[in-house]
């Protein structure tokens, strides 16, 4: 093996960069990473939304308010008259409460007493068991 000789040390003075990792979605909008970045001089990025911080409604949610304060919806239909007469006069033929034609049709009696009072909205199933239970013609009447 040959011998080393000793020369003479030399030292490399070039610039080492280290890069940081990119900033995460996150950590850009921790208050603290925003501010500790302030600090320390780095640029900070600032994104306004979209009508942020402003009470001017504009656009098609206007226009919808507009067109919602003009045509007022359709009242909803509820039991007529007739049905409800019917059924009242079927239950007490038949010498049962409110509360016990409920229990017969599986319902709350709050539903017999709505129907009877005519404030419910008529369903199709709750006038079928009504029907089965009083033995009476419900459906088909107006």
């Amino acid at each position: 093996m040959p011998a080393r000789t000793a020369g003479p040390i030399s030292q490399d003075w070039a610039p080492v960069v280290v890069h940081k990792r990119p900033v995460k979605a996150a950590d850009a909008r921790d208050p603290k990473a925003i501010a500790a970045a302030i600090r320390a001089g780095a640029e900070v990025q600032t994104v306004r939304k979209f009508d942020s911080g402003t009470n001017k409604k504009t656009g098609p949610s206007l226009n919808a308010r507009k067109l919602d304060e003009e045509h007022e919806p359709a009242p909803l239909e509820r039991v007529s008259s007739e049905i409800k007469h019917s059924i009242q006069k079927a239950r007490l033929d038949k010498k049962l409460t409110q509360a016990q034609l409920a229990q017969l049709i599986n319902e709350r009696p709050q539903v017999v007493q709505e129907y009877e009072s005519g404030k419910a909205i008529p369903s199709q199933q709750v006038l079928a068991k009504l029907e089965r239970a009083l033995g009476v013609k419900l459906r088909g009447k107006k």
